[in-house]
């Protein structure tokens, strides 16, 4: 049964997605430590912070984070931790856009789905540097104002249709068949 012809449409105004794009990146960074490594023992990256802003047909994300790369030194007899803050700026473009957004302005959101990581730590060839490979992922999302339309039904059919009723009760037989260790494997977890 069709009621095309029948429904009246609405405009409403509402906040919705209004633009999504996704980034994986790989950096390399030069570290500098005091002294010239003889090898690398571990490098990891902490205090990473971004914000995001809309440029366009694209998100810019704007971040920093230390990197810290464990070395020894004077013939692997001694040890330090070189520590260096890095900046960077990923573009990334929307991938999804909605035509139909009512104003330029828009919260945007970006998540890091792969927070930066190492990849790998080398003794640079000059072999006074160590080299940092790190990757990193963003999701970013923009919410702006749009219309979207609902039909509104003028004779009032949804009130009629018939309420559907749940039948709640568990009946003996299958009260029966419950295995009462059920969840007892899942809650020793």
């Amino acid at each position: 049964m069709s009621h095309k012809g029948e429904f009246n449409y609405r405009e409403i105004i509402t906040k919705a997605v209004c633009g999504k794009g996704r980034k994986f990146s790989e950096t390399m960074h030069h570290i500098n430590p005091s002294h010239r490594p003889s090898s690398i023992l571990g490098c990891w990256i902490i205090n990473h912070k971004y914000s995001a802003e809309k440029k366009g047909d694209n998100v810019e994300v704007l971040g920093s984070y230390d990197i810290n790369v464990w070395y020894s030194y004077n013939k692997n007899t001694k040890t330090d931790v070189a520590t260096q803050t890095v900046t960077y700026t990923d573009v990334i473009p929307l991938s999804m856009k909605d035509e139909h957004v009512l104003s330029d302005e828009m919260d945007v959101m970006a998540r890091a789905i792969q927070q930066p990581n190492t990849l790998e730590a080398t003794i640079s060839t000059n072999g006074a540097n160590v080299d940092v490979q790190v990757e990193r992922e963003f999701i970013v999302e923009c919410i702006g104002e749009t219309k979207v339309a609902v039909a509104v039904d003028p004779n009032g059919i949804l009130d009629e249709l018939p309420k559907q009723e749940y039948d709640d009760e568990v009946s003996d037989e299958e009260f029966e068949r419950l295995d009462p260790n059920f969840l007892h494997g899942e809650l020793d977890k």
